[in-house]
């Protein structure tokens, strides 16, 4: 499935402007997707990131959403708000089942460890848009090239498939049509922090390891 064209086709059937849960995971991210979609919507972002270490990077990663989002025209015309859910790292750590499959901890971006989380912040997601009746409910995530774009929609589309009267997921894959540029070019228009890994110690850990095999290379 095309899933950019699948949401072009959505934007283009609406004729109001339905209730959208927005998952995102920080400001580069929420930028583009914003940029491309909040005027279709009554918009509000959740911010659920448990996987984000440590807790000072977590909030870094809010505030400088927080901080961006009211000077961004787009999200200021269309009057998005934001909801942050508790920040608790365990939540995280049992999703991932990091104790049973300790070999997840040394997989590289897209593995299964990813499809784990991308599933715990979904269902997040997904819960809240049920109990607070929203009529769509995505995230940011596909945006970036080292997510998985077909797992996010699997989840989104299985979580949506339970519920015939709750909320469907806007299918997306917000990387394509330049998208992940346009998000490049607008965070260098708003000098908006963007990190060097995903999200995750072990994200974190891959990504020094990385960084420190091209010095020596």
């Amino acid at each position: 499935m095309n899933y950019q064209k699948e949401l072009e086709k959505t934007l283009e059937a609406l004729s109001s402007k339905p209730r959208l849960l927005l998952h995102a995971c920080c400001g580069p991210c929420s930028s583009y997707v914003l940029e491309t979609i909040a005027s279709y919507f009554e918009t509000t972002i959740i911010y659920y990131n448990p996987n984000i270490y440590p807790e000072a990077e977590y909030s870094r990663r809010l505030d400088e959403l927080k901080s961006f989002l009211p000077r961004f025209t787009p999200a200021v015309e269309n009057k998005i708000t934001t909801v942050e859910l508790n920040y608790n790292p365990e939540e995280f750590y049992e999703a991932i089942k990091i104790k049973d499959d300790p070999q997840l901890a040394h997989e590289e971006e897209k593995g299964e460890r990813c499809r784990r989380c991308y599933y715990l912040r979904l269902k997040k997601t997904y819960d809240f848009a049920v109990e607070n009746h929203f009529d769509y409910f995505c995230t940011t995530l596909s945006i970036s090239p080292f997510k998985d774009s077909l797992k996010i929609n699997t989840i989104g589309e299985e979580l949506a498939a339970g519920n015939s009267s709750g909320p469907k997921w806007l299918y997306s894959d917000f990387k394509k049509k330049g998208g992940f540029q346009r998000s490049l070019e607008l965070s260098r228009e708003y000098d908006l922090y963007r990190q060097q890994y995903c999200g995750c110690v072990y994200s974190r850990q891959n990504a020094d390891a990385h960084r420190n095999k091209n010095m020596v290379d």
